[in-house]
C-alpha cells in the first residue's frame, strides 16, 4: 500500500520527520510518563535520554531492565523513522528486539544512541547502545521494525507537554 497517489516533496518529508520527533517525546504517553527526551533526531540516528526516577527502578539507584529495553525499542524505532522515506508508509510496528544487559544501569540518566543499519522494503534494522553519564555502555540492543501503510493522524497537532 502506498502513502499517496502523489510524490511527497522534500518539505513534506521533513515535516513528517519533525512530526514523529514531537510524537515520540510528547504524543506517546509511555515516553512522556517516563520523561524521555529526544536529544538528537536525524537521518544518521537518534539520541534519547531517560532521566532516573524511583518509579523506573529495580533496586534503589538502578533502572529496571524492562525500562532499559523500552528505551532501546523507542530509540531503535526512532532511528528508523527519523531517516525514513515516507513514500513507503508511516505505520511502524516493532517486529523483534534483542537486548544484552552489560552492567547495572545506575546514574542520573540513561542515554540511548541508535542508528538504522539497514533499510529494506518493509523491514528495517537498528542498533542501539545505552550509556550512563560516565560513558560506560550498560546495554545493547537490536530492533527490527516494519513500516507499511499510512498511520492515521500523521501531521495532526501534538498536544503540548503538561506537568503531571
Amino acid at each position: 500500500m502506498t502513502v499517496a497517489a502523489r510524490t511527497l516533496t522534500d518539505q513534506e518529508q521533513r515535516e513528517r520527520r519533525a512530526w514523529f520527533r514531537a510524537r515520540w517525546e510528547r504524543g506517546v504517553a509511555f515516553n512522556r510518563n517516563c520523561r524521555m527526551r529526544m536529544l538528537r533526531w536525524d537521518s544518521d540516528g537518534v539520541e534519547v535520554a531517560l532521566p532516573y526516577a524511583e518509579a523506573l527502578s529495580a533496586h534503589e539507584g538502578v533502572f529496571h531492565g524492562g525500562v532499559i529495553s523500552a528505551l532501546i525499542d523507542t530509540a531503535g524505532a526512532g532511528a528508523v523513522i527519523a531517516g525514513h522515506d515516507f513514500q513507503k508508509g508511516s505505520r511502524l510496528s516493532t517486529v523483534s528486539m534483542s537486548v544484552q544487559y552489560l552492567a547495572p544501569a545506575r546514574g542520573r540518566e540513561a542515554v540511548a544512541f541508535a542508528r538504522c543499519i539497514r533499510r529494506g522494503r518493509r523491514l528495517h534494522f537498528a542498533d542501539v547502545d545505552v550509556r550512563m553519564p560516565d560513558g560506560r555502555i550498560c546495554a545493547r540492543g537490536q530492533v527490527v521494525v516494519t513500516i507499511s501503510g499510512e498511520r492515521p493522524g500523521v501531521g495532526d497537532p501534538i498536544e503540548p507537554l503538561t506537568e503531571e
